[in-house]
Formats: C-alpha cells, structure tokens, sequence
C-alpha cells in the first residue's frame, strides 16, 4: 500500500489519485493528514504538498486540487522522459511537475469549462485543447504519465508492485443511417427521389430504384460483412444503433419501421448494441430517457452504453444527462475530425463534475480515432500510416484503443476504400 500525506484531503485529489494509483497502476493508495502516522509508516509512501517532510518521495502540490471552481491556470509544457509534461514543481520534487494536477486537468476537460467559442454543433473546438495547441493530442500522456510515475516509485521502493495492464481493442461501429434508401417511408422515399433528379445525381438514382426494385441491395446494408470481418479477427464490437424521431440531423429509419428492429434484433444476438443518442436529444433528457428505452424494448435488455451525435458533449451537463438516463458508459469522448486523444488517455476513466466537486457514477471511455477524421487520406495505406503512431502509443501502456467508423462512410460513394480500410485496420489494430 502506499501511503499519501497531505495537508487537505479534498475530492479533486482523491478522485485522480485513485484513478492513477488504483485504476491505472493497481497500486492500493491511503491518505492522511497526520504527520506522525506518516513518519511512522514503514512501506511506501509520498507527500503531496508545498514542502517535504523528510526525505520522502515528494511531489510538490499544485493548487489546482485544493481550489473550488474554475480557474484561469497558465499552461508550459515541459519534457520529462520524452513525454510532454505541464505544471512544473521545481528541482526539489521527485518528478518535475504534479501528475496529479495534470491528469485532472485532462480527465476532467477543465479547458473545456474555460470560455471558449462553441462550433455550430456546440462542441469545444479541437484545435483549442491544450493537447492540439502543444502538439501532444496523439499521445496518451496520462497512461504515459503513470508509466513513469511508476517507474520513479519504484526507485525508491523495489518492492512496490504495479498490475499489468493489457492493450484491448474495440471498434465502434455508428449506425446513424442504417438503410441509405429502404424502409424510409414513401413520403421520405419520393422526397429523395426528386431531389436526386433536380440534383442530376443519376448514380445515386439508379442505386435508389434498385433497391426499391430489390434488384440491388442497399448500400448501407454492411452488416453481414462488417460481422463477417469481425467474427474473423475476434474483434469485440459495439454497435451504436439511432433509434430516434425524424429530424434535421437525425435522418435514420423510423424506430416503428418493423424491418429495422429485425435488423437490430440479429445484431444484438452476436454484439453489443448500445445507443447513438439522437441530435434532438442534446440536451433534454427526456428524449435520450425515451429512445434508450425504446431501443432496449427491442433487443430486451438494459441499454448501458451510447454515444452522442456528432459526438456533441457538452461539459458537464451532458454526463449529468446520462446517469439521470441511467446510461453508465459513454463512447462520445474523442473529437469527429481529429486524431487523438481528447481528454488526454486511451484508458476508461470515471468523470468528475467539477462544479458539483464530485465524481459521477458513469465511465468514459475515450476514442482515438473517427473515421471522418481519415476523410482527407489518399488512400487506405495513408489511412494506417496515420493510425499506426496511436494504436503503438495505446498498446504500449496497455491500455484501450477504440476507433469509430461509421456505417454511412461503408456504404458511401468510395466504399471499396472504407471496406478495405476497415478490414485492413482490424487485421492490424486487434492483436
């Protein structure tokens, strides 16, 4: 056991060091604020405040887990072992800057309770993030953090012991659009039709009466090859099924369309189905509250785990949102059009509502990749290239790469690039 002295124990610092000591190293962790029980302690131990006691393994208390609220903190980030590193402590600190206030600063989004200007969907920008800006976003510094942290621990206790971590790998499967012409409805269907013709979009016509036609299939209907693949590399997916009312951003079959439950149905059987929360949802619990239920009506069983259209989160309220749903697993972390890793790691961690001070009972579980992200590469080798330095950095620190692609993209106009990148990811990312 380690033991941590501290002259306050607050929720901020409980919180993170549990996370990095317990969730992260496997290393059970105890605080006290009495000088004497530490000094009499005889196994591992560390301060955490302005000045060491004796000499200790020492990390010099940033003021960010004593502070209420939010704070305008000024961000330099510095090097330790070649992993970039902010809130320096000085030479007198065992390691030179406060992991603890650091991984708090990641995990929690403090940047994203700061001002900042909104995009249209009312998402914190990427290019804004303290990880973009310092050119860290693809790292997973925090795991990284804690992998050094261990390695400085067990400098001055060789008989400390961390648990081993092991890489996992999780494709996200977004069923947004299910079906790109079936079942849609016949007032929907003719809709699409004119506004193909008046568009000249002649291929995107033809595809349309065949399917209606039943001479084509649709070509977002993927899912007996996406399961194939799947089934083929052991690749434990999730798949995140809208099941929501027509709307300007929601635009897949209508969740009465009995066609459409079958399909849900048959997928539940060999993967996990969780929510893709709907746009109109943002925001009005009772809607996301509706939709979860309905979708877990269909497959019959609790529905446990979602991701956010356009992975819109707004901090905090978004994930006060899910645990009044009930929903204790969000897949929403990660930015739709940049590569990395938004809140600092590619581990689950348990979020911490800082103006309540308290943390909430739903884990996150960040994505490194969206497939919208690769829309610019040539190619699927350019695609991998690019995927490659995130999934090494993962694996490294045994933690979680999970990677979004979308049914649309599968389904799309180069659909024979997105088929191939995705077999080819999988062969590569699932060992």
């Amino acid at each position: 056991m380690l033991l941590i002295y501290t002259y306050k124990i607050t929720p901020r610092f409980t919180y993170i060091a549990n996370h990095i000591c317990k969730r992260l190293l496997g290393i059970e962790v105890a605080f006290t604020t009495e000088v004497s029980d530490f000094i009499k302690h005889e196994g591992p131990k560390l301060t955490y405040t302005k000045q060491a006691l004796q000499n200790e393994f020492f990390i010099r208390a940033h003021s960010l887990l004593f502070e209420q609220g939010i704070n305008d903190h000024s961000i330099k980030v510095s090097d330790w072992n070649g992993v970039p590193c902010f809130f320096p402590v000085g030479d007198k600190s065992s390691i030179p800057f406060d992991i603890f206030a650091a991984s708090f600063y990641m995990l929690s989004r403090y940047e994203e309770y700061l001002p900042h200007v909104k995009d249209i969907h009312g998402r914190f920008p990427p290019k804004e993030s303290v990880g973009y800006v310092n050119g860290f976003l693809t790292l997973p510094v925090v795991d990284q953090w804690a992998s050094l942290f261990f390695n400085a621990l067990q400098e001055k206790f060789p008989e400390l012991k961390r648990s081993k971590r092991t890489y996992c790998f999780t494709p996200l499967i977004d069923v947004t659009s299910s079906h790109a012409f079936a079942y849609r409805g016949l007032i929907r269907g003719i809709s699409g039709f004119f506004v193909d013709l008046s568009g000249l979009k002649f291929t995107r016509l033809l595809n349309r009466i065949g399917v209606w036609l039943r001479f084509k299939k649709d070509p977002y209907d993927n899912f007996d090859f996406i399961g194939i693949l799947l089934r083929q590399y052991k690749a434990k997916a999730i798949f995140f099924f809208q099941f929501a009312e027509y709307g300007t951003y929601d635009k897949n079959v209508s969740p009465y369309n009995n066609a459409f439950k079958a399909l849900i149905k048959s997928v539940a059987d060999h993967f996990e189905v969780a929510l893709a929360a709907s746009y109109a949802s943002f925001g009005v619990p009772k809607i996301l509250m509706e939709e979860q239920k309905h979708l877990a009506n269909v497959v019959n069983r609790p529905i446990k785990a979602s991701r956010m259209r356009y992975n819109r989160v707004d901090i905090p309220v978004s994930y006060r949102d899910l645990v009044d749903a009930e929903i204790h697993n969000d897949y929403s972390m990660g930015y739709t059009h940049e590569l990395g890793f938004r809140a600092g790691t590619a581990s689950p961690f348990f979020f911490y509502d800082i103006y309540l001070e308290v943390q909430l009972p739903i884990k996150v579980h960040p994505f490194a990749v969206h497939d919208y992200a690769l829309l610019k590469e040539k190619s699927t080798l350019d695609a991998l290239k690019i995927m490659t330095p995130l999934y090494q950095a993962t694996k490294e620190v045994g933690a979680h790469f999970n990677v979004v692609f979308s049914n649309e993209l599968l389904g799309g106009e180069k659909a024979h690039i997105w088929k191939e990148t995705f077999q080819k990811h999988l062969a590569q990312f699932s060992k």
